[in-house]
């Protein structure tokens, strides 16, 4: 949905040391996986105790960090090409509820998508987030039983349709028996996401591509519970 362009980066180094108390050596793979795994790599590949009392003070510091340079995250990050128009065409499909799965923590989340003026086009209470769950695929099942029990209708199988740019995204949705759209709008490829097991793959967000892709899985699941 939106880069960042080295913002996170920074203040997520501000965070690390404000906890260990030094600046980060080593860093963690991210892509694709939840910040509670991102900060416990970090803490232990720079020697410092990854128990949860330091990883919730990472997590606390890394929230006032976000919300403290709110500006800096404004004037240098940007939305991607077409997602505020797709984000709209998809919210005014009256069968579809729109959410967010992260890995980022709730609150850094939504001060994303506030700061950028994105979060009025999701239902932010029934997403999930990277202080959920650590593993990708249980965000999956967590925002599914959140939306059933707000709205008492059911999202089984292919009617859960998750949107990611990672391989790790990819592998979460199958996990989980959700559909799932790729999109290589971040340093994976078509070909790597196709690979992965994605279901369609785009090389971008438009009205037209998202919005046909998901009436065709929905047409989909309508024929086999048909069957």
């Amino acid at each position: 949905l939106l880069e960042t362009r080295g913002v996170g980066s920074r203040l997520s180094a501000q965070a690390f040391r404000s906890v260990a108390g030094k600046d980060q050596a080593q860093f963690a793979v991210i892509s694709g996986r939840t910040e509670f795994q991102i900060m416990r790599d970090n803490l232990a590949l720079n020697d410092v105790d990854c128990g949860d009392h330091n990883v919730r003070a990472y997590a606390e510091a890394l929230v006032e960090q976000y919300e403290g340079h709110r500006h800096d995250l404004a004037t240098v990050g940007r939305v991607l090409p077409g997602v505020q128009e797709t984000l709209d065409a998809v919210s005014r499909l009256p069968w579809v509820l729109q959410s967010v799965l992260t890995g980022n923590l709730r609150r850094v989340a939504e001060v994303k998508l506030e700061t950028f003026g994105l979060a009025s086009t999701f239902d932010l209470q029934l997403g999930s987030y990277g202080d959920d769950a650590d593993e990708r695929a249980d965000l999956v099942q967590i925002a599914r039983q959140r939306a059933e029990e707000a709205t008492g209708a059911r999202f089984p199988g292919a009617r859960t349709v998750l949107i990611g740019d990672t391989e790790n995204d990819v592998h979460a949705a199958l996990a989980a028996g959700a559909s799932v759209v790729g999109v290589a709008t971040g340093s994976t490829s078509l070909e790597q996401l196709t690979s992965a097991g994605a279901h369609a793959v785009l090389d971008g967000l438009t009205p037209s591509s998202v919005t046909g892709v998901l009436t065709s899985i929905a047409g989909q699941a309508d024929a086999v519970e048909g069957g």
